[in-house]
């Protein structure tokens, strides 16, 4: 035991698990919410009532409630897996039926004077369940089949639910988290190699059916894939979002053009410019410099996760961090490739930069969920 461990010991209970959090963690998620402030502000003509003041009120909760999640104990997050997923799936039909619908799909349900979206919080109740399954199966069902089929038809479950909304990128975004914890968990890859098979033979199938009596797809889903292959092929009309993306992209440079000085957020040629496409923004007022610099913070986070997850010994703690690690790279890696052209266009939002509490908040909320196991491993 080192000095600063025997020390550690004759502090309060209470300031012990303050000693004891992963504060190079939370400082990183302090780091890019505030490149997310300034880049709300920003896009916002320099008004910071607009959309900055509120996230920060948001973030503000958000940090609340990691810590109130962090100091609870992780047993009792793992004895409420169940009963999130439950809850969580219980909203999703609620949406069906109740929900309140912007923007084309009816994705959000109010609380009272809360206005939520279900699908966030199934993403982490899905990730706390995967995680409480695998530490109570014994290690050598892991890959049997029926042992397989469940965890499948849980993941499947909520997506087929977020599909209706519609919303593809969240429903995307729970199926490869979900995989992710059966990868970690060591699930043979034999599975995940008969599904990626599936898939390819799937997009061959869509591709060979267009313009045959047995047409998989409508025409207009054709349209989107035309366009997501081709933007310029209608630059005026499917591909005018990621047209301007990637101006505004490949104007930014190495340096940038200054702090509110892009002229395609500026002028508006930006859609969503403060949601779904901030990243364009910050890389055209701040360059490659600055876009290299978010996504070396977005790595740190993962970093600081992993290490977390190699240091405790509880098989739940360690599929929980690891899972919400995984989750948190999810979110940036979408969300940069579609705004690049990389991928398509799915609705996915920038973690902890783009505007919305409920993302904000409960993704606050899961990295507590990750102090919380960190805090409480064996030591």
């Amino acid at each position: 035991m080192t000095y600063l461990e025997n020390r550690i010991r004759h502090v309060p209970t209470g300031f012990r698990k303050v000693l004891h959090l992963n504060w190079p963690l939370i400082l990183l998620l302090a780091a890019i919410s505030c490149v997310g402030f300034l880049m709300l502000c920003s896009v916002a003509g320099g008004r910071i009532e607009t959309w900055a003041e509120p996230q920060m009120k948001r973030f503000v909760v958000g940090m609340i409630g990691m810590f109130v999640v962090a100091f609870t104990p992780i047993w009792v997050w793992r004895s409420l897996s169940v009963p999130a997923y439950l809850a969580c799936l219980l909203l999703l039909i609620a949406v069906e039926f109740f929900g309140s619908i912007g923007m084309g799909a009816q994705r959000w349900i109010e609380l009272g004077p809360v206005r939520i979206q279900p699908s966030e919080l199934m993403k982490i109740a899905l990730v706390m369940l995967l995680a409480a399954y695998y530490d109570w199966l014994d290690i050598d069902k892991v890959s049997r089949p029926l042992w397989v089929a469940i965890p499948a038809a849980l993941i499947l479950l909520p997506t087929f639910l977020v599909l209706k909304q519609p919303d593809l990128g969240t429903a995307i975004l729970l199926v490869a988290g979900g995989g992710l914890v059966m990868f970690l968990a060591g699930v043979s890859l034999w599975y995940f190699g008969t599904v990626l098979a599936l898939v390819v033979a799937l997009v061959f199938a869509v591709m060979e059916s267009r313009g045959t009596e047995w047409q998989l797809l409508k025409d207009y889903q054709y349209k989107r894939i035309d366009t997501f292959l081709d933007p310029g092929s209608d630059p005026l009309g499917a591909g005018y979002n990621i047209t301007q993306a990637q101006i505004a992209l490949g104007s930014g440079g190495w340096a940038g053009k200054g702090y509110m000085q892009g002229t395609q957020s500026r002028l508006n040629f930006l859609p969503e410019k403060h949601t779904d496409f901030i990243f364009t923004t910050l890389a055209e007022e701040f360059g490659f410099v600055g876009a290299i610099s978010l996504l070396s913070l977005y790595v740190l986070v993962l970093i600081f996760c992993y290490q977390s997850a190699l240091a405790t010994k509880d098989r739940f703690s360690s599929l929980l961090i690891l899972g919400v690690g995984g989750t948190f790279f999810l979110f940036f890696m979408v969300n940069m490739g579609m705004v690049t052209g990389l991928m398509p266009v799915v609705g996915v939002p920038l973690p902890l930069v783009s505007y919305g509490g409920t993302a904000m908040i409960i993704l606050l909320g899961a990295f507590g969920l990750v102090q919380s196991a960190h805090i409480h491993r064996p030591r």
